[in-house]
Formats: C-alpha cells, sequence, structure tokens
C-alpha cells in the first residue's frame, strides 16, 4: 500500500469518525452526570478506543475475518492513531478557556469541540502517513476493504 497523503486522509477521517463518536458520547454522559474534567476526559477516551476500534473490527468481520484475528489487526491498525488524535482532542478542549465547563447547549462548548477535533485530525494525518509508509496502521487492514 502506497503511503499517499489521500490514504493518510483516508484512515485518519475513519480514526476521527471512532474518536469524535466516542468523544460527544462521553461528554454528553459525563455532563448528565455532572463529572469534573478528569473523569469526564477519561469516559471520553475509553469511548473513542471503543468505537474506533468497534468501526475497524466491523469492516473485518464483513471480510470474514476470525474474532481473534480482528482483534489483533484493529490494535496493530488503530491503536497509534487513537491515541495521538485523543491526546490532541483533549489536549485542545484543555487549554481552550472554559470549553470543558461550557456545557452541551453553549457554542463555545461545540465550536471548541470541532476546533479539537479538526486540529487532531490535521496533527494525525501525517502520523498515519508516516505509519502507512512502514506498512503498519492502517496499510494493515486495507487488504480486508472490500
Amino acid at each position: 500500500m502506497k503511503a499517499t497523503w489521500a490514504v493518510a486522509a483516508s484512515a485518519t477521517l475513519h480514526c476521527l469518525t471512532g474518536c469524535a463518536i466516542g468523544e460527544v458520547l462521553g461528554m454528553v454522559i459525563a455532563t448528565a452526570l455532572g463529572w469534573h474534567d478528569l473523569p469526564s476526559i477519561l469516559l471520553a477516551v475509553v469511548l473513542a478506543f471503543v468505537f474506533g476500534y468497534a468501526l475497524t473490527l466491523r469492516g473485518l468481520f464483513r471480510a470474514g475475518v476470525t474474532w481473534r484475528t480482528a482483534l489483533r489487526l484493529a490494535l496493530a491498525a488503530d491503536t497509534l492513531s487513537i491515541l495521538v488524535m485523543e491526546i490532541i482532542d483533549n489536549g485542545v478542549m484543555l487549554i481552550i478557556p472554559g470549553a470543558m465547563n461550557a456545557g452541551l447547549t453553549t457554542v463555545l462548548f461545540w465550536a471548541s469541540l470541532a476546533a479539537s477535533l479538526l486540529i487532531a485530525f490535521l496533527v494525525t494525518t501525517p502520523v498515519n502517513k508516516w505509519i502507512i509508509g512502514r506498512g503498519k496502521g492502517h496499510a494493515v487492514v486495507h487488504a480486508y476493504h472490500h
């Protein structure tokens, strides 16, 4: 698999989708429960990994891959990408004044989350390009895509 910017962007968009679902769901749950920053971030990160892996597993299961092989491939393909995305995304949310405490009904929260995900995408895309160029990351599961 050639490590082009388009392939890297596609892999990063896949990662971003799972991360965004997990982030939003985590923030909604944490806000509803009145949690503070640290438990909110931990829940969002755990859910980002769960949904990121789930999206990859779904495609691998469709391709007929066994559970054990699919899990191994998903971990190899997505872990570094999701980790980088989560560090950047949550780091940006923490440095924007008031973003974490803004609440789900405010423009500040949603604009901050959108900005943090965009920045995470921009930082993670070159990381994925490098990983794919080494035959790792998204390149590991590419053969199973239909």
